[in-house]
């Protein structure tokens, strides 16, 4: 190969990384739009104190659920037809669900726009991370990710500056950059692993093939469970800081968008270090384990911090976040454990199901804020953050334990399932 050739090929592996950074960078300030302006919004459109928090979760739910469902589409999508597919048609999406999202003007509707963002939101990490992970070398996907992560983190930061401009704007800028970023990505290119795997007669995008062997479906619950404290923290602790910081007795209100902000800012360096550490300790689970085990440390920090100020909750905060940093880790993780077949739809699917599980971990949290109540307990929302944040880390460690190493792992080989006997082609899942 030519030096020219060479040269022609990093630029164009830098600029498809580029773009994936940039897209999960929209893609985190859509995501979190809603949280940051979630009272303000809901109280324009008439939502009551009282209520605030309940329809709060109700819509945040909604749009977790299109999540979900988007993961399963966009993932098949992904599979079938081609990660830039995905590409294109989530962000266009998304970007016109933000534009309507700007008029609003009932709970109802707010609450039906959220559910088609969240269908859109579904597809851009997960082809992003597909793609780069498919491009770049086993010993450097590592950084590519890495960069994705960093980048795209920054998303939350941007988001609580410009919600401060009026919550509706704030989703009319979301929509603009979405569809800016649709135009930069005119001339990105498929990766060369799908376009091996769409000339085979394989099964392609099938997303059954996770469910008709047990070895199979227990690894991809697995990847699932590994990432379910982020969330928590992120959609329960963090959003939840105005109730909190009242439970914990701060001299003032609390807020969710300040919180978000310098969470994921932290966030966004803890990923840097995540990926740094997994490069030189060559172990994705290593990392995985640390950060979880610190991060259970930071939130202990932040449910005992009696009477806090604004400037100790940003501090702790950015100390939280730091070690939930494990996003592009825990990605990347999920990509590596899976064939060229099904790998966008696992890494479409796994991380927009883990933002789903804020569905059923928000009916536990609330499970156990009555029972405290009613049990007499002055700080229900706090004991109940303790519980919830014990049972998802356990189940998350647990998960871990399940998983074998995938650094360096060599992707480029295929998935194949007779699913009439539920029979796997050893020969094809040699690297599994």
């Amino acid at each position: 190969m030519s030096d020219h050739t060479i040269v022609k090929n990093s630029k164009n592996v830098l600029f498809l990384v580029i773009v994936a950074a940039l897209g999960y960078f929209v893609d985190i300030y859509d995501l979190l739009i809603f949280s940051i302006v979630r009272v303000r919004s809901l109280h324009d459109i008439g939502v009551s104190d009282a209520d605030m928090r309940t329809k709060g979760e109700f819509i945040m739910n909604m749009q977790m659920f299109g999540l979900l469902l988007g993961g399963i589409m966009w993932g098949i999508i992904g599979d079938k037809f081609g990660r830039i597919k995905v590409l294109f048609g989530s962000i266009l999406l998304y970007s016109l669900a933000n534009f309507v999202n700007g008029f609003v003007t009932d709970y109802n509707t707010y609450a039906m726009v959220r559910l088609i963002a969240g269908i859109g939101l579904a597809g851009e990490l997960g082809a992003g991370i597909t793609l780069v992970s498919e491009t770049m070398s086993k010993e450097n996907r590592g950084y590519g990710t890495m960069i994705v992560a960093v980048v795209g983190l920054l998303g939350a930061a941007a988001a609580a500056t410009v919600a401060k401009f009026g919550w509706q704007n704030a989703y009319f800028i979301g929509g603009g950059l979405g569809m800016l970023l649709l135009l930069l990505r005119v001339g990105t290119f498929e990766s060369g692993m799908f376009k091996q795997a769409e000339q085979s007669e394989v099964s392609k995008g099938n997303f059954m093939m996770l469910f008709t062997n047990r070895k199979r479906f227990v690894k991809y619950l697995c990847c699932i469970l590994i990432g379910m404290p982020l969330w928590f923290v992120v959609g329960i602790l963090i959003t939840l800081a105005p109730e909190i910081g009242k439970d914990l007795g701060a001299p003032q209100v609390l807020s969710a968008g300040t919180g978000i902000m310098y969470t994921y800012i932290g966030l966004s360096v803890g990923d840097l270090f995540a990926g740094l550490f997994a490069q030189l300790t060559k172990s994705r689970k290593l990392t995985m384990l640390v950060f979880q085990l610190m991060s259970v440390v930071s939130v202990l920090v932040y449910l005992n911090a009696h009477g806090l100020t604004e400037g100790q909750f940003i501090g702790i905060c950015l100390f939280i976040g730091f070690f939930i940093g494990y996003w592009a880790t825990f990605v990347t993780i999920a990509s590596e454990q899976f064939g060229t077949n099904i790998r966008a739809t696992v890494t479409t699917t796994v991380p927009n199901f883990v933002r789903g599980s804020l569905i059923p971990i928000t009916f536990g949290f609330e499970f156990f804020v009555k029972y405290f109540t009613k049990q007499g307990y002055q700080h229900s929302i706090i004991y109940s953050a303790y519980v919830m944040m014990g049972i998802v880390t356990v189940i998350s460690l647990t998960a871990l334990s399940q998983l074998k190493e995938s650094f360096g792992k060599d992707l480029n080989y295929v998935e194949h399932d007779d699913l009439r006997a539920g029979n796997i082609n050893i020969a094809s899942e040699m690297n599994a």
